[in-house]
């Protein structure tokens, strides 16, 4: 089995490449995707269309442009690994959990302890929860394999 995975939330540490070279060790026949992790370039997606003097209307077109890879991503992924991290909020990746609930998509959560409380929600609807990257390669091999 190959599963394609989408990697959505946090950006400010190095989880994805944990998860990635975790699965590559391991020769698991997984794809990653992503949404756009460096976030001036996130911030800055819609001004393709235009300068905007107001910071609503240049976040609300970055957030539609962006929009268009995170839908077609999440909407095309076997499974998702939502990352929330502790030294922001992560509303985008509270979104992208939402979005796989909706569409019946599977995904994991991985978050520290202490915000077990505020994910409660999000953290019910997931198939399971981690707490390390390493937690999430043991399940995705466990997926993958015929063991």
């Amino acid at each position: 089995m190959e599963l394609n995975v989408y990697l959505s939330g946090e950006i400010h540490t190095d989880w994805r490449e944990k998860i990635i070279a975790g699965c590559k060790e391991n020769g698991l026949p997984i794809s990653f995707s992503s949404a756009v992790t460096n976030h001036d370039a996130s911030d800055a997606a819609g001004d393709v269309l235009g300068a905007e003097d107001s910071g609503f209307w240049r976040d609300h077109k970055s957030a539609k442009v962006n929009a268009i890879r995170t839908k077609t991503l999440i909407e095309s992924c076997d499974v998702a690994i939502i990352r929330f991290g502790d030294k922001y909020k992560q509303w985008n990746a509270a979104f992208d959990a939402g979005y796989c609930a909706a569409l019946d998509t599977p995904y994991i959560t991985l978050h520290a302890e202490d915000i077990i409380h505020p994910l409660k929600e999000v953290d019910a609807a997931a198939l399971a929860w981690a707490t390390t990257p390493e937690q999430v390669v043991g399940i995705l091999e466990y997926v993958v394999s015929t063991k």
